[in-house]
């Protein structure tokens, strides 16, 4: 056998181990002709969005006619009821929603639309637009009693602007 026919056939079994090597090293045989081509990169997985959790709170529980006003500073609770007992003569009127919410206002908006009162693990109650509780958009209900509701936007720009409101029903004791 001469040198160079050695040396190609050294070179052709180089080539082969090199193309060899490199397909082993494929994690699939994808693409053309089932060889070589990238695997897809996993998908990652959604994480599973929770159902909406109904409110502790009836939604035919808000709806009627409130006296309305909003605080900053706690001590300014009490003489901010009484004068949302006041405004009772041109009430906040909270209306039924067409899907079992309550029409009621967002923050910034001249509009009000239908919102849902969700509920949360923790056991607090929210009023906001349908999703997950808590959203930026909501309010969380801080008490009420059947007379008084007490609610704060989550939005801290919001909340800075228009405080913890309170609402205080119209009409007489059933």
């Amino acid at each position: 056998m001469d040198i160079s026919r050695v040396a190609r056939r050294a070179a052709h079994l180089a080539a082969a181990s090199a193309l060899l090597a490199s397909l082993g090293a494929c994690n699939s045989f994808q693409g053309f002709g089932g060889f070589g081509g990238p695997q897809a990169p996993p998908m990652p997985e959604v994480p599973a969005v929770e159902p909406e959790i109904p409110g502790s709170i009836r939604p035919d529980e808000l709806v009627g006619r409130w006296g309305f006003g909003a605080y900053h500073k706690p001590d300014d609770r009490l003489r901010t009821e009484a004068n949302a007992r006041g405004q009772c003569k041109q009430p906040y009127v909270i209306n039924p929603g067409t899907s079992g919410g309550v029409i009621m206002h967002l923050a910034d908006e001249a509009t009000p639309q239908e919102l849902r009162i969700k509920g949360s693990r923790s056991g607090k109650n929210y009023i906001g637009p349908p999703g997950p509780a808590g959203g930026e958009k909501d309010r969380e209900i801080v008490s009420f009693d059947g007379r008084v509701l007490i609610t704060r936007f989550l939005d801290k720009d919001a909340d800075g602007r228009y405080g913890t409101m309170i609402y205080v029903r119209c009409a007489p004791r059933a």
